[in-house]
């Protein structure tokens, strides 16, 4: 597929992963959840840039398990349940969230297990 972003041709693959990772921006995020349905709230930019700033550190994807222990312990008193943020994270992204969260934040495509 291909994004016209600012003028800029982004390609990605058919399912819309980033062929070349260094392509990503906020703007193209934007186009491709358009694109997919989804509109973008600062909860899901939040997930967005975690998962960035992630796999900057330690050039792996996160899991679920770890998206969870990490992000839902800072969430404040409505997120302390893990099943509870666990939950929110579904609300935000319904089906397959890790995937969908690494598309968006311009990132590979998860192996099976996270």
């Amino acid at each position: 597929m291909q994004f016209d972003v600012n003028g800029r041709i982004i390609e990605t693959d058919e399912q819309g992963f980033l062929l070349d990772l260094e392509d990503w921006s906020e703007e193209f995020a934007l186009a491709l959840a358009q694109h997919e349905g989804i509109e973008l709230y600062v909860d899901h930019w939040e997930l967005i840039w975690y998962f960035r700033d992630y796999y900057e550190e330690t050039l792996s994807l996160p899991t679920m398990h770890k998206l969870v222990l990490e992000l839902g312990r800072h969430r404040g008193s409505r997120f302390r349940d893990r099943k509870a943020y666990e939950k929110h994270i579904y609300s935000l992204f319904p089906a397959d969230p890790v995937r969908k969260i690494c598309k968006l934040a311009g990132l590979p495509m998860p192996q099976a297990d996270t």
